[in-house]
């Protein structure tokens, strides 16, 4: 995928591809599976927000919910009571855009009006009936994932009859819905969901055949961040040493032209494509 693609927010317009963008991810949650509880005091969150933008992050997407396998979903309160006094902070403060990684419409509308940019829904909006028409009042652009179940149930022996034609079917009934809320298909980004509700090897045919979701001609985030494949891979149960494993997918899906990376350490990252560009 060679294509630029542009979206409009109100922070003003921004740009994925023709090259491979990084994503920094900040989670303001004390369960993630490989930072829970670093970044749960507001200063902290917040100097870690402005330190991945001045790594070089092209998109800052903050969590309040953890999204591992077997996570609860915590209620719109408590996103919202971890979430705004960052998103509030980070928005007066950075030129980046800033999207919410949440699955609740009340939560996005109120991080939308603190001044978060984008959408990125795990549930690709199914799971709350409002998400659809709420992206479609405000036009804010969003990111639409695959997961198969629920962040509780989706590593429950998942299944595909082929991994890649039943995803893309996946993201064209998403959207033949969304449509009919006022969601513009030029304003989505997909993610194909490494880790949601996929095995090992479903994983990696997802990164192998990742070129033929280019067919939907939107384009892609991939988000393969210290994820429990890699541990397999490995034989690493801590996350946190998981970044060289990252680091090979993001150089991988660089050359399959991927515009966009979502993963913890930014730097490392952008440093790394920096180099492969050079190289191309």
């Amino acid at each position: 995928m060679s294509s630029e693609f542009r979206f409009e927010t109100r922070r003003g317009p921004f740009s994925l591809g023709p090259g491979t963008g990084v994503a920094g991810i900040l989670n303001v949650t004390p369960d993630s599976f490989s930072d829970g509880g670093k970044f749960q005091a507001v200063d902290d969150a917040v100097a870690a927000g402005l330190q991945m933008v001045e790594d070089g992050a092209a998109i800052l997407d903050i969590g309040a919910c953890s999204t591992r396998p077997g996570a609860q979903d915590v209620g719109v309160a408590t996103e919202l009571e971890r979430l705004l006094p960052v998103v509030q902070a980070l928005a007066a403060s950075i030129r980046i855009p800033i999207s919410i990684d949440t699955y609740h419409a009340e939560v996005f509308r109120a991080c939308f009006d603190v001044g978060a940019d984008i959408l990125n829904d795990v549930s690709a909006l199914q799971y709350d009936p409002n998400m659809a028409a709420l992206i479609g009042e405000t036009g804010a652009p969003c990111i639409l994932m695959h997961m198969q179940g629920s962040p509780r149930t989706m590593q429950d022996a998942p299944q595909y009859e082929d991994v890649i034609v039943d995803i893309k079917r996946f993201f064209s009934k998403v959207m033949t819905r969304a449509e009919r809320f006022g969601v513009s298909w030029s304003q989505t980004i997909l993610d194909p969901g490494i880790g949601f509700g996929k095995t090992l090897e479903q994983n990696l045919s997802i990164l192998r055949r990742i070129e033929e979701f280019f067919e939907l001609d939107r384009p892609l985030l991939v988000g393969t961040s210290r994820k429990s494949f890699l541990g397999e891979i490995l034989g690493e149960s801590d996350p946190r040493r998981r970044d060289h494993g990252t680091a090979a997918t993001t150089a991988f899906l660089h050359g399959k032209k991927v515009p966009m990376v979502r993963v913890h350490d930014v730097r490392a990252h952008v440093d790394a494509l920096l180099v492969l560009d050079q190289l191309r």
